[in-house]
């Protein structure tokens, strides 16, 4: 027979006082009991509150295809043109803006680097008005308005409006990471949100696919038909202008929960609240591990902006560099789809997103100790370089599944974009114009940082381990009584004992 999943009636605040055993089962109930708010209960409580909902396991799997066909579409295709359009500086790099803009000694870097001083200073409130807006409505207006504001970059004159545009660009684009954690996290169970984070953020790679053959056409298409403006210039209006209407059409299909979710039955959309209590999280999360965050994204923030130039540096003409990336987008996608399904299947994804950071150290290497005459040694270490990724999806996994709370989560958020801001300003810098082109010193502090990342995941799977273990003595204490409605009570993830953290 079929097991099917039914909502439970179990104990209230007051009656987990009154069965208070062990002092360690006493502590986890007080710390319950004196954040319980039962006149503000998470909205998908009040959804499901009275439903007794019946679950079958094929109605669950059903449930689940239809979910994944009307969102990761549209999650994967926007979150991959996110990093096309930061991209697209790094194709201009080589396609003439540093010329026609007069760009000198570390201009250029600091054009790279503006864009997250953009996001720093949005990002608090970026990530409060994603909490009091609905999600999806204002996320899709972020959309359009990074489209139209990449747009924007083609008609710069100089350095100045050249930062002014990117600082904006980077204000718009500060929703994304956070938003899509949000939509992750709301429709789906944590055994099930490694994945779709690795499937959305694969799409990067495939923009940097995409990226690289549309700005090649362009610089191609562009010197045996010269038009009135630049191949850089046209690669800011094609990409700009698509992600605009990728945006309008977010806003039109995208729900902002289950509650407007017009591609489900009202029974549907109770099952779909229902099937993510076992996240003991409602329908909201967000997480950090800040250091780690800062550490990893100092390379995202160099590589993104010169990993055209680096490709030249290897010997090869400014056309075959734009080619030449487009394999690095295909490691990416493949690391990435990889690490998630084996990091799933064997339920530990920091630890198989490990092993992608060490297979980027590798590629470091042969890009530092090859000699410059082996220009397909050192191309091979810049495609095996692009499973770096595994590490930073598996970080950016965690806000969906190991942060719980409100407040908690708010904060979590913010402290992770400000770390995301901090690597990314960082990265551009160490690459100086004086270590062109083979910028050997960049290539090292990069190497350095994926070595203390790969250090920094293996902690956090053993401290997720040893916090398991303690929550699992707190359940199995004799006095221990579960919460009526716990999992969509405002309660941290330290707070709860029901609360299991992801590997």
């Amino acid at each position: 027979m079929s097991e099917v999943k039914e909502i439970s009636t179990t104990a209230s605040p007051a009656a987990l006082e009154k069965a208070a055993g062990p002092p360690s089962t006493r502590a986890a109930i007080s710390s319950i009991s004196k954040h319980v708010d039962t006149n503000d209960p998470d909205e998908a409580l009040k959804l499901v509150a009275g439903e007794t909902v019946v679950l079958t396991p094929e109605d669950e799997k059903r449930l689940l295809r239809k979910i994944d066909r009307h969102l990761m579409p549209l999650l994967c295709i926007v979150y991959g043109l996110n990093y096309l359009d930061k991209t697209t500086l790094s194709y201009a790099s080589i396609m003439g803006i540093k010329t026609d803009l007069n760009l000198k000694g570390q201009d250029y870097s600091w054009i790279a680097s503006v864009f997250y001083f953009g996001y720093l200073f949005w990002e608090w409130p970026t990530n409060r008005l994603l909490q009091r807006f609905p999600l999806a409505k204002y996320s899709a207006f972020n959309v359009i308005m990074w489209g139209l504001v990449l747009c924007c970059l083609a008609a710069v004159k100089d350095f100045a409006g050249a930062m002014t545009v990117r600082f904006f660009l980077g204000a718009f684009e500060a929703a994304v990471s956070p938003g899509f954690a949000l939509f992750t996290s709301q429709w789906y169970t944590k055994q099930e949100q490694g994945t779709r984070v690795g499937w959305w953020f694969s799409f990067n790679g495939w923009g940097q696919i995409v990226g690289g053959c549309v700005a090649y056409g362009i610089a191609v298409g562009t010197e045996a038909h010269p038009i009135a403006i630049k191949s850089w210039q046209l690669v800011f209006l094609v990409t700009g202008l698509f992600t605009a209407l990728m945006g309008a059409l977010f806003l039109y299909l995208m729900p902002d929960s289950q509650l407007n979710a017009r591609f489900l039955t009202q029974k549907e959309r109770v099952m779909a609240v229902e099937r993510i209590r076992i996240n003991q999280q409602g329908v909201r999360e967000q997480a950090f591990q800040v250091v780690s965050v800062v550490i990893s994204s100092i390379p995202n923030g160099g590589m993104s902006n010169y990993f055209s130039q680096l490709i030249v540096s290897f010997g090869f003409s400014e056309n075959q560099s734009l080619l030449l990336g487009v394999p690095g987008g295909a490691v990416q996608v493949a690391s990435l789809l990889i690490a998630g399904h084996f990091g799933d299947r064997f339920k530990n994804r920091i630890l198989f997103a490990a092993g992608g950071v060490l297979v980027s150290v590798l590629g470091l290497f042969l890009i530092l100790l090859l000699p410059d005459s082996n220009s397909g040694g050192r191309l091979a270490g810049y495609y095996l370089y692009q499973c770096v990724s595994t590490g930073f999806v598996a970080l950016l996994s965690l806000i969906s599944t190991n942060v719980a709370g409100w407040t908690k989560k708010t904060t979590s958020a913010a402290m992770y974009l400000i770390a995301y801001c901090v690597g990314n300003i960082i990265g551009p810098q160490v690459f100086q114009s004086t270590d062109a082109p083979r910028y050997r010193n960049a290539n090292i502090t990069v190497l350095v940082c994926m070595a203390v990342s790969f250090a920094i995941l293996i902690f956090i799977n053993f401290w997720c381990r040893r916090q398991n273990k303690a929550k699992a003595a707190i359940r199995a204490s004799p006095g221990y009584i579960k919460v009526d409605g716990q999992e969509f009570l405002d309660l941290t993830d330290r707070e709860n004992p029901e609360f299991i953290y992801s590997l």
